[in-house]
C-alpha cells in the first residue's frame, strides 16, 4: 500500500468529518434560522426544498465536469464554499441572504457530495478491500460533534454567527491543507477503466451516459432516495417534531439529531463484521426492518424521550443503507464508477426533495404523527431490493467476472 493512498484516504476521511460537522449544524438549528429570519411554516418546506433541488444540479454538473477535471480537485473547490455558505446562514439578516446562502450551499454540497464518494469508491478499489464504511463513519463523527456544537448553541442562547464562526475558522483552513493529499485512487495507478475492464466495454460505456446504466442503477437509486426520505425525515423534522409534536424545550429538541448521529457511527463501524457474517443482503434487510420499526416508534411516541428512542432506531437501521449502495454502485460499473457514483447521488437528493416537504405538508394537512408512517413504508419497500447488493458476475461487461474488489462482499472486510 503506497504512502500516496495512506494519505489520500487520511485527507479524504478528514473531508468527510468537516462535511458532516457542516451539515449537522445547519439541520439542527432550522428552528433557530426560522426565527432568525422570520420564515413560516408554510414557506419553510420551499427553502428545505430548494437545497436539495440545487444540490442534485451540482451534482449533475459534477458527472460532465469529471470528464475533463479530476474528482479530487473538485472537491478541493467545493468544500471551502460548503463552509463560507454555512456561515452566510449564520451571519444574514435578511430572507434574500437566506435565499443565496442556501443556494450556493446545495450547488456545492452536490459537487461536494459526488466527489466525495466518488474519491472513496475508487480508493477503495485501489486499496483492495471495503473502506467506504469507514468514511461515511467518520461523516457521522462530524454529525455528532455538529450537533453537540448545535446543542451548546441552543442551551447558550448564542447567535448563529456566534456558533458557526469558531467552526469555519477551524475547519476551513484544515480542510484546505488536506486537500493537497487528496488521491483519486486507481487513477493515479493508469486510469478507472484500467482498474475495472476495457475502456470499450459495455459497462464502460454505459456509465458515461448510455440508458443502460439507469437500468442497471434503478435498485440502488430506488434505496437510495427511500433511504434519503428516511434521514431527510430525521434531519429536517426531529428537532421540530421534538418541540412542537412532543413537547419538549429547543434545547432538548437538538438532542435526536445528535443521537441519530451516535447509532449512525456504531452502526458503521461494527457493519463490516455484519457483512462479512450474515453477507451484505442480510445485513441491508435488517437495517431496513429496524429503520422502520424507529419511525413506528416516533409516530406514536408519547413523549419526548420516547420519541428519541424511536430515532435511534432509524439511526442504526439506516446506517448501512447509504455507504453500502455507493459501494455496490462502484462494483457494478468499474470501469465507470465516477459516472454511477454521480447519478446515484442525485436520487440522495431526490430523497430529501420528496422526504422533506412531503412529511411537512403531510403534517400540515393533517399530523406529523401520521406523517412519520411515509417513511417507516418506504423503508420498508428497500427489503425487497436487497438482493441488488449481492456480489454476482458482470453481465453488463462482456460476460467477465468482476475484479478482486467486486467481490469484497464476501470477503474479510467486505461491504
Amino acid at each position: 500500500m503506497t504512502e500516496v493512498l495512506r494519505r489520500g484516504r487520511a485527507s479524504l476521511a478528514l473531508s468527510f468529518f468537516a462535511q458532516g460537522v457542516a451539515f449537522a449544524l445547519l439541520v439542527t438549528r432550522i428552528p433557530a434560522i426560522q426565527d432568525r429570519y422570520g420564515v413560516s411554516d408554510a414557506l419553510l418546506p420551499v427553502f428545505l426544498a430548494a437545497v436539495p433541488i440545487l444540490a442534485g444540479v451540482g451534482s449533475v454538473a459534477t458527472e460532465r465536469l469529471v470528464k475533463r477535471i479530476p474528482p479530487s480537485r473538485l472537491l478541493r473547490w467545493s468544500q471551502p464554499v460548503v463552509l463560507l455558505a454555512l456561515l452566510g446562514v449564520g451571519a444574514g439578516d435578511r430572507m434574500a441572504v437566506l435565499g443565496c446562502a442556501l443556494a450556493l450551499f446545495g450547488l456545492a454540497v452536490g459537487a461536494l457530495d459526488a466527489s466525495m464518494n466518488m474519491l472513496g469508491v475508487s480508493l477503495q478499489r485501489a486499496y483492495g478491500r471495503s473502506i467506504m464504511l469507514s468514511f461515511h463513519a467518520v461523516y457521522s463523527l462530524g454529525g455528532i460533534l455538529g450537533a453537540s456544537l448545535a446543542w451548546a448553541g441552543a442551551h447558550w442562547h448564542l447567535a448563529l454567527w456566534v456558533s458557526y464562526l469558531p467552526v469555519v475558522l477551524v475547519l476551513l483552513p484544515a480542510v484546505v491543507v488536506g486537500s493537497r493529499w487528496y488521491a483519486d485512487g486507481d487513477r493515479d495507478g493508469g486510469g478507472e477503466a484500467g482498474a475495472g475492464g476495457e475502456v470499450g466495454s459495455e459497462a464502460g460505456q454505459a456509465g458515461r451516459g448510455g440508458g443502460v446504466v439507469l437500468k442497471a442503477l434503478l435498485p440502488l437509486c430506488l434505496v437510495m432516495t427511500f433511504a434519503y426520505i428516511g434521514d431527510s425525515t430525521v434531519s429536517n423534522w426531529s428537532a421540530k417534531y421534538l418541540q412542537d409534536v412532543l413537547g419538549s424545550s429547543e434545547q432538548l429538541a437538538t438532542v435526536p439529531y445528535n443521537v441519530y448521529m451516535v447509532t449512525t457511527l456504531l452502526g458503521r463501524a461494527l457493519g463490516d463484521l455484519g457483512v462479512r457474517r450474515f453477507g451484505a443482503v442480510a445485513v441491508v434487510r435488517a437495517g431496513a426492518l429496524v429503520a422502520a420499526a424507529g419511525f413506528a416508534v416516533v409516530a406514536v411516541a408519547p413523549g419526548a424521550w420516547a420519541g428519541m428512542g424511536g430515532f435511534t432506531l432509524v439511526g442504526l437501521g439506516l446506517c448501512v443503507l447509504v455507504p453500502q449502495t455507493f459501494a455496490a454502485a462502484g462494483r457494478l460499473f468499474p470501469g465507470a464508477s465516477d459516472a454511477a457514483v454521480a447519478r446515484l447521488n442525485v436520487f440522495n437528493y431526490v430523497g430529501f426533495l420528496v422526504g422533506s416537504p412531503l412529511v411537512g405538508a403531510l403534517g400540515d394537512a393533517w399530523s406529523y404523527r401520521g406523517a412519520m408512517a411515509v417513511p417507516m413504508v418506504l423503508v420498508l419497500v428497500t427489503f425487497l431490493y436487497a438482493r441488488s447488493f449481492a456480489p454476482q458476475p458482470d453481465r453488463y461487461g462482456g460476460g467477465h467476472e468482476r475484479p478482486r474488489t467486486a467481490d469484497v462482499g464476501r470477503g474479510s472486510n467486505g461491504v
